[in-house]
C-alpha cells in the first residue's frame, strides 16, 4: 500500500448490522486507510473442500485466505452496492481500503463482487442498506 496508515483496531467495533454481525468505525477514518484480511492460505482445492465455510477470500485460481481466524475481525466487513471500502490485492495478501471518509457509527462495506453476489447473496436477497 502507498503511504497510507492502517485502521487501528481501536478505532474499529463488531456490532450487529442488517446483514448480521458488522464492522462499525468507533473513531473518523479517511481514504486510503485499510485493515488487512487475514488468515492462513490454502489451495482452492482444500477451500471448495470446506463444507459450509465462510470467510473465504480467494486470491487467484490456485490460492484463497481462510479469514475464519477470530485475528481476522476484516471478516465482519459486509457486502454492499454502495460501498465505502474496497478490496486491494498485493500478491497474496488483501487489504480493505476506505475510498471515502467514514464517520464514526458508520458500517465499513465493500462490494464483494459480481460472482460472489450471483452465487451467494442474489438467492437470498441482498441486506445492503440500498437494498433493503
Amino acid at each position: 500500500m502507498r503511504r497510507t496508515n492502517p485502521i487501528p483496531h481501536t478505532s474499529l467495533r463488531i456490532g450487529r448490522s442488517s446483514a448480521g454481525l458488522g464492522l462499525y468505525a468507533t473513531k473518523k477514518i479517511k481514504p486510503g486507510m485499510y485493515i488487512e484480511y487475514v488468515g492462513p492460505i490454502i489451495t482452492n482445492e482444500e477451500a471448495n473442500e470446506l463444507t459450509r465455510a465462510r470467510y473465504l477470500f480467494e486470491i487467484n485460481g490456485r490460492w484463497t485466505i481462510n479469514g475464519a481466524t477470530r485475528h481476522n475481525i476484516a471478516r465482519y466487513i459486509n457486502h454492499s452496492c454502495v460501498p465505502n471500502c474496497e478490496s486491494i490485492q498485493r500478491g497474496k495478501r488483501i487489504f480493505i481500503k476506505a475510498i471515502q471518509h467514514i464517520r464514526p457509527g458508520t458500517e465499513l462495506v465493500y462490494d464483494y463482487g459480481e460472482e460472489y453476489v450471483d452465487e451467494f447473496i442474489k438467492p437470498h436477497g441482498c441486506r445492503c442498506r440500498k437494498c433493503l
